[in-house]
């Protein structure tokens, strides 16, 4: 197995988190695996990105360009931001989430409303509505680890109770009942 993921969105949303589960579980199913990321303004809603890389023997973080599997969007422009990792026949998971950037808040420059338009002529595209499921929990923070639970059930391999076991090792005892309940959601719209 050879699997590249691209993991964006902007600061606060999980990606590192989710990054960080990703890869710990993959850890445990014996394979090597190389993360990279760049979370530069992300104290201030700026672009976070993460590779993740997974193979018998992975030499390199970095995703050359044109060659990712997959793309986990926490973010809608955050996801044409990054398309060019890509390979042609690429998924892409997207949360139909916008967040406004300071440039499109200050007029100088407007949000696409046509974003799952550009990328369905591109890839294959699989939305939700992770915020919304949330807000449902009542806690809009649970939104990655929806995200995460919808990826795991839908396009990777590992059985339900190694992503349950890696996510409740990395968050913190008191908020470890929400984040079970939120990966459930994510597990059951992706076998729904």
């Amino acid at each position: 197995m050879k699997f590249d993921l691209v993991i964006v969105g902007v600061g606060g949303q999980g990606v590192l988190l989710a990054s960080e589960i990703l890869s710990e579980v993959a850890l445990s199913k014996g394979y090597d695996v190389k993360k990279s990321e760049i979370h530069g303004m992300a104290q201030r809603g700026g672009s976070v990105f993460s590779f993740v890389r997974i193979g018998e023997k992975v030499y390199s973080p970095i995703i050359p360009l044109g060659s990712a599997d997959l793309m986990l969007a926490f973010e809608e422009l955050e996801a044409l931001r990054y398309v060019q990792y890509l390979k042609p026949s690429a998924r892409v998971i997207l949360n139909r989430q916008r967040i406004m950037p300071i440039t499109v808040l200050s007029g100088e420059a407007k949000y696409p409303n046509d974003v799952f338009e550009r990328l369905i002529e591109h890839f294959e595209v699989y939305s939700i509505e992770g915020l919304a499921l949330a807000k449902e929990l009542k806690d809009a923070r649970l939104t990655n680890v929806i995200l995460l639970g919808y990826l795991a059930s839908r396009f990777l391999p590992w059985e339900k109770n190694i992503w349950l076991k890696v996510l409740l090792e990395r968050v913190p005892e008191r908020f470890r009942e929400q984040n079970l309940r939120a990966f459930e959601v994510g597990w059951n719209y992706g076998e729904g």
